[in-house]
């Protein structure tokens, strides 16, 4: 697993939403823009994350920043995850983990000495160009919000 560094160019990615739309990097040209990674829909980091992100919304849209959460759960379980806890961001699914890979996320894991691949989660904020502006691996649900804002200058 490559990990990316603060000031490359962002992996574009062209994957589906909880609604099924297509969603693309190149949609948030002029705009910065929160990629997330986390490893499965309603389980309690994972919400924490999402709805810390959601609260934090309004924010960011008024420094020009959009958001949006990747997982490998399907677009059905992003879309129940999305309504349970009404999040207005998009959810993208990453059932074969590319986006994952590209990013640097993918990788081994460990829970009760049992070794598996799966998300490691972490965080990007992406500049107006595509450009990395900020990256956080491994980062704490409770962390992304705070990180994104430090960064932005927003605290």
């Amino acid at each position: 697993m490559s990990k990316l560094e603060k000031g490359s160019k962002a992996p574009d990615f062209n994957r589906v939403d909880q609604e099924e739309n297509t969603v693309t990097l190149d949609q948030y040209a002029g705009k910065k823009v929160l990629v997330y990674f986390y490893p499965k829909a309603n389980t309690p980091g994972c919400t924490k994350q999402a709805c810390a992100v959601q609260d934090a919304l309004s924010d960011l849209k008024k420094h020009n920043v959009a958001a949006v959460g990747v997982s490998p759960d399907a677009p059905k379980a992003q879309l129940k995850f999305a309504q349970k806890y009404t999040l207005g961001f998009p959810l993208l699914s990453d059932e074969d983990h590319s986006m994952a890979e590209a990013y640097g996320v993918w990788g081994e894991k460990s829970m009760y000495g049992k070794k598996y691949m799966g998300i490691i989660r972490s965080a990007f904020l992406i500049d107006e160009d595509g450009n990395l502006m900020d990256v956080w691996y491994k980062v704490s649900p409770k962390d992304t919000v705070p990180n994104v804002m430090k960064s932005l200058g927003i605290e």
